[in-house]
């Protein structure tokens, strides 16, 4: 196992998230400014018809097919044969979505906004299912070849490229601009993703039957769907969530949730894709080692510990100047929620490489049952809430659900793979934990006070995150030496870990 392939995919792909951070802060900036909550809120509503267009009509494949691409990676008939099922399955399947899509868009605009006037914008979003798809099983086949620097480009570009266009449609139709503004994502990936993708070693010549596609298919499907299922819930209750919100407080509290949401799932999103572009096909390679297996969950949970806990207390004592400044003024109630929320990540964090465990091992079943109980309870807290707490219970149903999923997920995974944390784990998820409750109680109390202190907070568990970091890959390397010299001086020197 190595700490230091792990850190270094880590840093290529987290390089590229930052940007695409950046390029989204500013993205959701000029739209805040142009359209209000109001538009903020339309379009997270389309954005999560989209999402969950393309999880139902994906049956998983983009999960199942990295699983299946890194696992062939040795067999060049195989492999090729993987390459072609996945592209051609997601077109077909993209394609019955999206006329299925604008078949049903006059009912769909009826029930989510409660205004037919937007069926058009509703039913074109189908041809965002459709590329979305396309996109999905190019980025799959770069994640199985580990070609994380491509990755990282795609990633890039991509984000780019859709912004420019997307505000461009914006700035010039309003309203009315946000369904290109949707559509330009997808498409933009496809072209990047196509470039990078021609590059790998040409496929195999292989013969296709339908016997043969089948048997192809069918592996990935199967595994898939229970992915598929468990995206679908997800997705599902994000849209459930907005819609009642919409109804019960009106669309300005909508785009509140939006802001606040957007912000918890970019930042922790960064981190998570981070981990999982080389974490997840090293993991599925040793995942019938139990050891080996404990061992790269715990290392990937510090890492990503070390590197996100200092960022997420910052997050949680600067909130409501996050979200004026990402934002604008007139999204103050979404402060409270991005606390709340930013709480819930650091047990999110700690989480997601034990459930990573279920994918690589194909425990379809256990994975379906820890996804959907985490969305059940958000969904049954906001419902029952609701009516008494606002818009805040949103904030406390997302850090109620994943205490709930981290003491599942581990009870689970103790039990299938006889997982263990080490102490070091143990002492990063408590510290964070306890940390960043203490610094939630004081922001509400003093926003100020919160703030000066979050900040020392930040740079105190950066430095020993830092320092953990430097203990496991070694001082080699020119940044690596820098940061072990500056220990050297403040008299904390850094020796490698025994073991790593």
């Amino acid at each position: 196992m190595s700490s230091r392939g792990l850190i270094k995919s880590m840093l290529v792909i987290g390089s590229a998230q930052s940007v695409n951070i950046l390029v989204s802060m500013l993205r959701m900036k000029v739209l805040a400014i142009l359209l209000g909550p109001t538009g903020v809120a339309l379009l997270a509503t389309f954005n999560s018809v989209m999402s969950t267009g393309t999880t139902l009509a994906g049956l998983g494949l983009g999960s199942s097919g990295v699983r299946q691409i890194a696992a062939s990676r040795g067999s060049g008939e195989a492999l090729s044969r993987v390459r072609h099922v996945l592209l051609w399955a997601n077109l077909a399947q993209g394609t019955l979505a999206m006329i299925a899509l604008w078949l049903v868009r006059e009912r769909l605009a009826l029930w989510l906004l409660d205004d037919p006037a937007y069926a058009r914008q509703i039913g074109l979003i189908g041809v965002g299912v459709l590329l979305g798809l396309i996109a999905a099983s190019q980025t799959a086949l770069l994640r199985g070849m580990r070609r994380i620097g491509d990755l990282a480009r795609v990633t890039v570009f991509g984000a780019v490229a859709a912004t420019v266009a997307g505000l461009l449609a914006v700035w010039l139709q309003g309203e009315d601009g946000l369904i290109w503004f949707l559509l330009v994502q997808p498409l933009t990936a496809i072209l990047v993703a196509a470039y990078f993708t021609r590059r790998l070693p040409r496929p195999a010549a292989v013969s296709f039957t339908l016997r043969r596609i089948w048997e192809t298919w069918r592996p990935m499907a199967a595994l898939g769907a229970v992915f598929m299922l468990g995206g679908l819930a997800s997705a599902m209750t994000l849209l459930l969530v907005r819609t009642v919100i919409i109804q019960s407080l009106g669309l300005e509290a909508a785009g509140h949730f939006a802001a606040a949401w957007s912000i918890t799932m970019q930042y922790v999103g960064f981190l998570l894709v981070a981990m999982a572009a080389d974490y997840y096909p090293r993991l599925t390679e040793v995942i019938n080692t139990p050891k080996t297996a404990t061992a790269l969950m715990n290392d990937q949970a510090q890492i990503g510990l070390a590197l996100g806990g200092p960022v997420l207390l910052l997050l949680i004592g600067l909130a409501p100047w996050a979200i004026e400044l990402l934002y604008s003024a007139e999204f103050g109630p979404a402060a409270s929620l991005l606390q709340w929320q930013t709480l819930g990540n650091i047990f999110k964090l700690a989480s997601w490489p034990l459930s990573f465990a279920l994918i690589a091992a194909a425990r379809s079943r256990a994975y379906l049952f820890i996804e959907i109980s985490w969305n059940i309870l958000f969904l049954v807290v906001i419902w029952v809430g609701l009516p008494l707490l606002g818009l805040t219970v949103t904030g406390i149903a997302f850090l109620l659900a994943y205490v709930f999923y981290f003491v599942l997920l581990n009870l689970l995974l103790h039990k299938l793979h006889a997982f263990r944390w080490e102490r070091l784990s143990l002492a990063l998820i408590g510290g964070h934990a306890g940390l960043g409750a203490g610094l939630f109680v004081l922001a509400r109390l003093a926003p100020v006070a919160g703030a000066v202190a979050a900040v020392g907070l930040a740079l105190l568990t950066g430095l020993v995150g830092a320092r953990m970091l430097l203990r496991k890959i070694g001082p080699e390397g020119r940044l690596a030496s820098k940061l072990a010299r500056l220990y050297q001086v403040i008299g904390w020197p850094v020796e490698k870990a025994d073991g790593e």
